[in-house]
């Protein structure tokens, strides 16, 4: 099981410890990677039964022909566009009020074309500025925000609990662009490849069955959501308590996969429509 060290698969590891896995037949192992790009590939090699991804990066290989099958959902976020797990932060005197001013400004993401820049565009040109003229920083979220205190980037897109991080060093969210893109916005999924999924089908049957009663307990039971990052992230106990969790949905919609491949499109990361429907269950 190909996963990250991140807030965004606290269900799945919440679901492991409270033996949800093993009721339905099943004994994960975990390999912590720094993301999709590492996983994706990893699961199409057999390396990895299943893999966890956010759903842009499983547009862009779906397009390169890569034969992934979507399983379970892991996280969407909040609908909340005062508060979310997904921001854009500047830095405190800054003049940037709005997204629209972001254009003509550097602003940091942890990867070039994926979410980051394609979710910020999109509320770049929602507010009426000009995305195309901003410019994407590619940066690892835990150097964010330091360079944002110093002046390096104009502005920076950083996820939990990065976002809490840049907020207690004065930071200010000019705009919750998951949350502002789309209020029921899939950020990532569990995969695995279409091949291993019809041979398998008993078990990817049983580990989406367990995965959606892992996203039910993370959900009804938040504290305990909040409470499972300390034991596979390095998270310290005081920013645990203040940062904001993603929602954990049960379901797997089409219509978000969509958006995603309709974004993905307008924005560059592909050059021609994907058809999402092999990736769908």
């Amino acid at each position: 099981m190909g996963v990250m060290p991140i807030v965004d698969t606290a269900a799945i590891f919440l679901g492991e410890k409270e033996g949800i896995f093993a009721e339905h037949g099943l004994d994960l192992t975990f390999e912590m990677a720094q993301g999709g790009a590492a996983i994706i590939p990893a699961v199409v090699s057999g390396t990895y039964d299943f893999g966890f991804s956010n759903v842009p990066s499983l547009i862009v290989a779906t397009g390169q022909g890569l034969p992934l099958r979507l399983i379970a959902p892991a996280n969407t976020t909040t609908g909340d566009t005062t508060s979310d797990f997904s921001a854009v932060v500047v830095p405190e005197g800054s003049d940037i009020q709005s997204p629209s001013d972001l254009a003509g400004r550097t602003v940091a993401v942890s990867t070039l074309k994926n979410i980051g820049d394609v979710t910020v565009s999109h509320v770049v040109k929602g507010a009426g500025g000009d995305p195309s003229a901003v410019e994407f920083v590619e940066m690892p979220f835990p150097d964010m925000p330091a360079a944002l205190a110093s002046g390096r980037v104009d502005a920076i897109w950083v996820l939990e609990p990065f976002l809490t991080i840049a907020k207690n060093d004065g930071g200010r969210v000019i705009s919750h662009n998951y949350a502002e893109t789309d209020p029921e916005l899939l950020i990532a999924a569990y995969f695995t490849t279409g091949d291993y999924a019809a041979k398998n089908s008993d078990t990817v049957e049983a580990f989406t069955a367990a995965m959606v009663e892992s996203q039910s307990f993370a959900r009804d039971n938040p504290d305990e959501a909040r409470a499972i990052l300390g034991e596979y992230t390095e998270i310290s106990p005081e920013v645990r308590e203040q940062l904001v969790m993603p929602e954990f949905p049960t379901e797997l919609s089409a219509a978000a996969v969509d958006l995603h491949a309709d974004l993905a499109l307008e924005y560059g990361l592909v050059t021609e429509p994907v058809d999402v429907a092999a990736l769908l269950p």
